[in-house]
């Protein structure tokens, strides 16, 4: 069974792949263009082979092993990252986001568009310390997407600027050791707290995030036109939105207690039906997308143990770390992690690298962190056939991964 789910693996990475081909499958095949459309959108990809994964166990086990397996799993990061960007991709805390960010746009010494893209590009994923990195990616994205992602502007830099989105977003969580994915595997079972990340990680992630959001904007700065605001612009009374940014603070803060965040997320839809005048329609079929994506991950991942873990667990710290680094591009990152703390008598250099390793490749490819789908979900309309290819991203984000990798090793 095990190298049955490693070839399905190895298939669904491949499909990750080749999203683009079976969107020009769908304008060859008009007879057959929805399923080609379905089979083309990237968030559809692991739920579909974790299925295929679950029918191969019941025929080749039965259905009680297919379902203890299923069960087995830990599902509170999907219906997390699920819930986050929904509250997060509100009208009230956009506004919020977007009145902070236009007030520090104005002040500063250049165009509007200009430095609205670089503090998209910045800011947001740094503060995702703090609110964690889907809520941060789903806000930047939803930021960014009016100024940078539109048909008119080229592919190149748009690639540019989501692979610097990624690895911005992946590095700049290391400010704590709750917000990024990859940490919290890791942070009780090795005594890393707040105070341990901001020395060892947070410092050198924010020189980068800063480096990585200036080049990005210069290479788009001349495709940048003003925009007349990412939302409606009606009144919002500061009342409705403190309530959205409590429940925002309410779901972060019990991230990993999803009886207590799903019981949030049902009182915020009630809140968001009784003052519906002041809200825009809910962003919940991208989010049950992502989620969807991040489930099936968590389901064909948990059977890729048997052979990422000797890779692992054998390697020596700056070998560990390229091992990461790379490894982290065709599976999750905090998988990895996951892995490494569970190596008994590992060296507290072989620590860092580990997860240096991990958060410097997590925006490679789609599947690297689990932010990332959110990302691909809201920006993907912005590129050629609304589809974001696995290679452009792969060298939009290689520069940006560079960079993040020499400030870890080096700094």
């Amino acid at each position: 069974m095990q190298k049955v789910a490693a070839v399905l693996f190895a298939l669904a990475l491949l499909h990750t792949f080749s999203t683009k081909q079976f969107e020009r499958l769908a304008a060859r095949s008009p007879r057959h263009a929805g399923l080609f459309h379905l089979l083309g959108e990237v968030e559809v990809v692991f739920g579909f082979w974790a299925i295929v994964l679950i029918a191969f166990m019941t025929a080749l086990g039965g259905r009680d092993e297919a379902l203890a397996y299923a069960e087995s799993r830990n599902y509170t990061e999907p219906l997390f990252v699920f819930v986050v960007m929904v509250i997060a991709a509100s009208r009230p805390i956009l506004r919020a986001v977007e009145t902070t960010l236009r007030t520090l746009a104005q002040v500063l010494p250049a165009p509007t568009p200009v430095v609205s893209t670089w503090l998209s590009l910045a800011v947001v994923p740094l503060f995702g310390s703090l609110i964690t990195e889907p809520a941060a990616m789903t806000i930047a994205s939803l930021m960014l997407a009016p100024l940078v992602f539109q048909q008119h502007v080229p592919e190149r830099p748009k690639y540019l600027a989501l692979g610097a989105l990624f690895v911005n977003v992946s590095i700049g969580g290391t400010l704590t050791s709750y917000a990024a994915p990859p940490v919290l595997m890791v942070a009780s079972t090795w005594g890393w707290d707040s105070t341990f990340m901001l020395a060892n990680f947070g410092w050198k992630a924010a020189l980068v995030v800063f480096i990585n959001a200036t080049i990005a904007t210069a290479a788009l700065r001349k495709h940048l036109t003003v925009t007349h605001g990412f939302v409606d612009a009606s009144p919002i009374p500061f009342v409705v939105t403190a309530v959205h940014i409590a429940f925002l603070a309410g779901v972060v803060m019990f991230a990993h207690h999803p009886i207590i965040f799903l019981g949030l997320f049902l009182m915020f839809l009630g809140y968001t039906q009784a003052y519906e005048r002041h809200q825009s329609p809910l962003i919940v079929k991208e989010a049950l997308l992502v989620g969807f994506f991040l489930a099936g991950l968590v389901l064909l991942g948990g059977m890729q143990r048997w052979w990422l873990q000797p890779i692992v667990s054998n390697l020596e710290p700056l070998a560990l770390f390229g091992g990461a680094l790379g490894l982290t591009a065709i599976t999750d990152n905090a998988a990895l992690t996951y892995l490494g703390s569970l190596i008994a008598g590992i060296s507290d250099e072989a620590k860092y690298m580990l997860v240096a390793g991990a958060v410097a490749g997590g925006g490679l490819t789609v599947i690297a962190n689990a932010p990332n789908p959110a990302g691909v979900s809201l920006l993907r309309r912005g590129f050629a056939d609304e589809t974001i290819g696995a290679g452009g991203l792969l060298l939009g984000a290689a520069g940006p991964t560079l960079l993040a990798a020499a400030a870890f090793v080096f700094l």
